[in-house]
């Protein structure tokens, strides 16, 4: 089945762009789509990395001709909330695939096909990497006019898009520990319906298959060795990617690399080559 990955970024793009890149030439069999306003990205992409150049003002116009109504976004972090409506809002981009995500590029790719199987995607509609709640780092739907239009089920999406302000609408209105601690859906208060109550309650109801695993390492854990696509953890497990929300707040090159290496590791402040072991 075809996967393709929408992110959307706004401002000039970080060092850690260059090992996202890296990551996805090894995952060649899923096209991955970056919609930013930087045009100085000098980097040779990878056939499966395409840049496409819109400004924040261009999504505007475009958001406000598909959603028939205003929408005004001022700021790059809010488009966060806008992930769960990629489906609809970049239908044309999307018409050839099976099944659409969106994403950051703070992470690094393992091997995402050794996880998210045929078997998997043939069983379920939506795909979490994470097993207590959805990732807006990671996150993929079945193109379907169902999964497309899910983001409409929350009875706030309306005042979630016209917002100026970032509302956690892509995963969990900010009710994380409740969700990790395996609290009932409706039984955690939000500032407005996220995707993860909406998904919760439509999986109840039956109106979705949903697939949730933990697949991923976050915070700064150290023990990472990436290897020619295949990313692990303490040298023994596996893993679909790492998110370096943390980890890039504390480390940044003192130079960009000319070359990618095929091998490196990740400890808990630094990036550096190593040999296959």
């Amino acid at each position: 089945m075809k996967i393709a990955i929408v992110i959307c970024y706004m401002g000039k793009l970080p060092w850690y762009f260059d090992y996202f890149v890296h990551s996805c030439k090894y995952n060649p069999t899923i096209d991955f789509f970056i919609i930013s306003d930087d045009t100085t990205c000098k980097i040779r992409l990878p056939r499966n990395v395409i840049i496409i150049y819109k400004t924040i003002m261009d999504l505007n116009v475009m958001a406000t001709m598909r959603f028939g109504f205003a929408v005004d976004i001022k700021r790059a972090y809010k488009l966060c909330d806008f992930k769960p409506t990629y489906g609809f809002l970049f239908s044309d981009l999307l018409g050839k695939y099976d099944f659409w995500g969106h994403g950051d590029i703070d992470v690094i790719f393992g091997n995402i096909r050794n996880f998210i199987s045929s078997e998997v995607l043939s069983q379920n509609d939506l795909i979490s990497v994470r097993h207590d709640f959805l990732t807006g780092y990671f996150l993929l739907f079945r193109n379907c006019d169902k999964m497309n239009i899910l983001f409409t089920k929350s009875k706030d999406y309306k005042r979630v898009l016209q917002s100026d302000i970032y509302l956690g609408f892509d995963e969990t209105s900010f009710q994380f520990n409740s969700f990790a601690e395996g609290k009932a859906f409706d039984t955690i208060p939000s500032e407005v319906e996220s995707m993860m109550h909406v998904a919760k309650r439509m999986e109840q109801e039956g109106h979705i298959r949903a697939f949730f695993d933990f697949l991923v390492v976050e915070g700064v854990p150290g023990s990472l060795k990436w290897i020619k696509g295949s990313l692990f953890f303490r040298r023994k497990y596996e893993i679909l990617l790492y998110h370096m929300i943390h980890f890039k707040k504390k480390y940044s090159p003192k130079r960009r690399l000319r070359k990618m290496p095929e091998t490196f590791n990740i400890s808990k402040n630094r990036i550096y080559s190593s040999s296959v072991n």
